[in-house]
């Protein structure tokens, strides 16, 4: 069932809009992506390292992680206006200078950034597709991870945080089959007490109903 659009949206689009990237793309449908590169350097006031979050949500984790590191620039990508909006509102109120959001879909990061520039990149409670023929969906499936393996700096990583068994079951098989090395593998992080953990409102969530949450950390092997 599709999203129906909040009551202002178009205005609180507009109003977050230094936080907000605007990109044209072209292509789709069968057609290779097409679009300007981002210019880092003019999008942030500083040449910091770079780190992505993809499926960011309403931006819990993304502007308290950017709020911990003003070292480091971030990126978040979500594809749904609602919920995006949201998230700029959030950075917005904090004035975090070192934090923006794409609404694109993950495909479009190789068109956008450079390849090797991506220190880091979050993947918290993507949707599990449980169907399936909807394997090809999953942000871990072998056509993201070639996408990662591109974007990734030669020391880059991929932390991964889900609630769902199959899914978590599906990323390790799939890292491990496209040359990945795992590590910091829990299954039940929370119990598990990660130094640092910054909780998500999925994480939030599901954690109060007693699921455990599963995370690990995939590198590209040399």
């Amino acid at each position: 069932m599709r999203m129906r659009k909040k009551k202002h949206l178009d205005e609180r689009l507009q109003a977050v809009q230094p936080y907000l990237v605007n990109v044209d793309l072209s292509g789709g449908h069968g057609e290779p992506l097409c679009g300007k590169p981002l210019d880092l350097s003019a999008l942030f006031l500083a040449d910091r390292p770079l780190e992505v979050e993809i499926g960011c949500g309403k931006g819990q984790f993304a502007v308290e992680l950017a709020r911990r590191n003003p070292d480091v620039n971030f990126l978040a990508v979500e594809v749904c206006a609602n919920v995006i909006v949201q998230a700029c509102e959030k950075a917005q109120a904090a004035e975090l200078s070192n934090l923006k959001f794409l609404r694109i879909d993950a495909e479009a990061l190789p068109v956008l950034l450079p390849a090797h520039s991506v220190r880091r990149i979050y993947l918290n409670f993507s949707c599990p597709f449980p169907k399936k023929r909807q394997q090809k969906r999953r942000l871990t499936h072998e056509r993201f991870l070639n996408i990662y393996k591109e974007l990734l700096t030669p020391d880059g990583e991929i932390q991964q945080k889900t609630d769902n068994r199959v899914l978590f079951g599906f990323s390790i098989e799939e890292f491990s089959r496209c040359g990945f090395e795992l590590s910091e593998v829990s299954l039940d992080l929370h119990a598990d007490g990660l130094e640092g953990n910054i909780v998500t409102e999925y994480e939030k969530r599901f954690s109060e109903l007693g699921q455990p949450i599963y995370r690990l950390v995939a590198r590209p092997k040399a």
